[in-house]
């Protein structure tokens, strides 16, 4: 057991795959800010407090979850390369243009979302609540955004 009362093996999958989201948020927050300071055009002032907005917030997210797998008794990834090696989401490399920076951002929510919805199961049967809950608070604000960034695609 490891020192919250939980079996010590399936918490090392949970925090690897908690490990796996923190690289994936890395890699959105780190586009996100770049879609804050380049963006340009009609939306410019709508989207850039909207991005900055974003970006706060997966720093937050950030922390959480790494706090989370130390709490699991584990460590959390902590380099770039790491995050790189290990994330689905890529960089998002000049983007200015609003619709652009905004699909990415839709389909970086859909990799965070299977990935949280798999950990959400995870953390269930593991009957780790503290997990669950964080995951489970995500994903109901995410989804939210994800239609709201997607109504502004339409």
């Amino acid at each position: 057991m490891n020192q919250i009362g939980l079996d010590k093996d399936k918490s090392k999958k949970l925090a690897d795959d908690l490990n796996d989201l923190l690289a994936n948020y890395q890699l959105f927050y780190i586009n996100t800010r770049g879609f804050h300071w380049n963006i340009k055009g009609d939306k410019f002032f709508e989207l850039h407090v909207k991005f900055e907005e974003l970006y706060t917030e997966q720093q937050l997210k950030i922390d959480e979850v790494a706090e989370r797998i130390l709490t699991l008794g584990f460590q959390p990834l902590h380099s770039f390369t790491s995050y790189l090696e290990k994330s689905d989401i890529k960089p998002a490399i000049n983007i200015s243009n609003g619709k652009a920076a905004v699909k990415e951002i839709v389909d970086a929510f859909r990799i965070i979302l299977e990935k949280q919805r798999n950990i959400l199961v995870e953390s269930d049967e593991l009957h780790d609540e503290g997990t669950n809950a964080l995951m489970s608070d995500y994903i109901s604000e995410q989804e939210k955004l994800v239609w709201m960034y997607s109504s502004f695609l339409a």
